[in-house]
This record gives structure tokens, sequence and C-alpha cells, in this order.
């Protein structure tokens, strides 16, 4: 249990990769913070598990990843309970594909704001006590599209080239203070995120479900397979182990292959 007496928070970790992550972590020995939506009752379920099957503590925040405050109030909130925040996790995200012209503001303005403006929300208020302590693992879940664009995704592409720019600058800013700041770019991963935009890029591009799944997202990877969340959350749990303290600043690619074309 390499990470026993650590204390991490994952956003966006009731589904997905965020759920695989903070199972990852808790695996290690890490207690964790979970954060995300969902059914009250199922992320009962989630959180009790974590607990049950790895002998750590888990917590459930509510935080909205729309407001500062609520961002802030998790992190102190997981200080006050667990003691520390060792490891800081930014992966909320939400999608939504539309031609630039017919771009909702409003599905810009929430997504900017939970795909890159929660990471500097979440970052600010857990580096003090990182540096405090010397020691500090952040991790940001990118995307391929941190690195390259797809059409119909301005804001998504937009808050992914973001992430990449933040983790490059506070890596540099806390380097002397043994945190480390990297981010990980996957390609497509099966999760609900990427099955919720199948419906939109059907109509924005005029395709079928399987089209859409072989022509448009495994196109891009050439191993054609996606990739899957237990590979994202060990690329994590080794971001977080001794072996790791020298990379920082870095935006590790796990997609197939699609950023090498």
């Amino acid at each position: 249990m390499t990470l026993k007496s650590k204390n991490a928070v994952v956003t966006g970790s009731t589904s997905g990769i965020g759920l695989a992550i903070a199972r990852a972590l808790a695996k290690e020995g890490a207690n964790v913070v979970i954060n995300g939506l969902g059914d009250e009752a199922e992320i009962e379920k989630t959180r009790a598990a974590i607990e049950s099957e790895f002998g750590v503590k888990a917590i459930y925040h509510p935080a909205n990843m729309l407001e500062s405050d609520e961002i802030a109030d998790m992190v102190h909130q997981a200080e006050r309970s667990l003691g520390t925040v060792d490891i800081l996790v930014n992966n909320a995200g939400i999608q939504f594909v539309s031609p630039v012209e017919e771009f909702p503001v409003e599905k810009w303005d929430q997504i900017i704001a939970i795909n890159l403006s929660s990471a500097f929300h979440a970052i600010r208020a857990a580096v003090p006590g990182m540096k405090a302590r010397q020691w500090g693992r952040i991790i940001n879940t990118a995307s391929a599209h941190s690195l390259v664009a797809s059409p119909f995704k301005a804001a998504y592409v937009a808050a992914k080239h973001g992430i990449a720019g933040l983790t490059k600058t506070v890596a540099l800013e806390v380097a002397t203070h043994g945190i480390t700041v990297n981010c990980i770019s996957p390609g497509y991963v099966w999760t609900p995120l990427v099955e919720r935009q199948i419906p939109d890029t059907m109509k924005a591009r005029n395709m079928t479900k399987e089209q859409v799944i072989n022509e448009v997202l495994l196109e891009a990877q050439p191993t054609k397979q996606f990739v899957t969340v237990e590979q994202v959350a060990a690329l994590a749990v080794f971001l977080c182990s001794d072996a790791a303290s020298q990379i920082s600043g870095a935006n590790l690619s796990m997609d197939g292959g699609w950023t090498a074309k």
C-alpha cells in the first residue's frame, strides 16, 4: 500500500475515470474524497464500497464545479476531516458538440468553468498545505484534445489546451517544494461522458451510432481500441509514487497512438 497515510481529493469521481482513480488510490491505502453528480443513494453505495473494500476513509463532498467557493470548501473540508490533502486529481468534465456558430454561449461558459477553471480553484486551495508539508501530487485529467483538435468541440478543446498550460505553469511554481504537477491525456475512453456525446455527434455529422464509434472516435486511435478507465487510474497511481518524483510539468499521452500521427 504505497500511499498509506496519504489523503486524496478526486473531482468528478462518482463514475468513469474519476471513480477508477479514486478506487485505485484507495487500493494503495489513500483516504479519498469523492465528488460528482448522481443519485444520492448510488453515491453513498459507491462511497461505502470504497471504505469496505480497501479499509480507508472515504468522504463525499457535493461541491458544484461551477462554484469557486464550493470547490475551495471541498479542499478545506478534506483538510479538516482527514488532516491533509496530499493528492489532488482534477478530473471533473463535461462535453458539448456543436458547430461554432451554433454553439450555445451558456455551454461554452459551463465547459470552460467545469473543465478548466475548477482545476485552478482546487489547485489554489490545495497548494498552500502541500507547500507547508513539502510534498504533493497534482494530476489533471486532460485529453488528446489538449494536443490536437476535432471539429465541433470548440469549448472542450480550448479547455483541455488550457489544462495543459495550467499544468506546466503550476509545475514550475512549485518545483522546489516537493510537489509534482502533471496531466494525463487519454484518447477516447469508454465512459458516460463519451457515451453521452454520441447522439450530438450523430446529429452534427449526420451519422449512425456505429459510424460515430468507428469513423469518429476509434478512427483517431491507431490501436482501434478504447482506453480503459483502469489504465488511466494505473498511470495516476504511478504519478503519485516516489518513482515519479522527477516527472513534473508533463503531458502524458495515453491515446493508442492518436497524437503520434
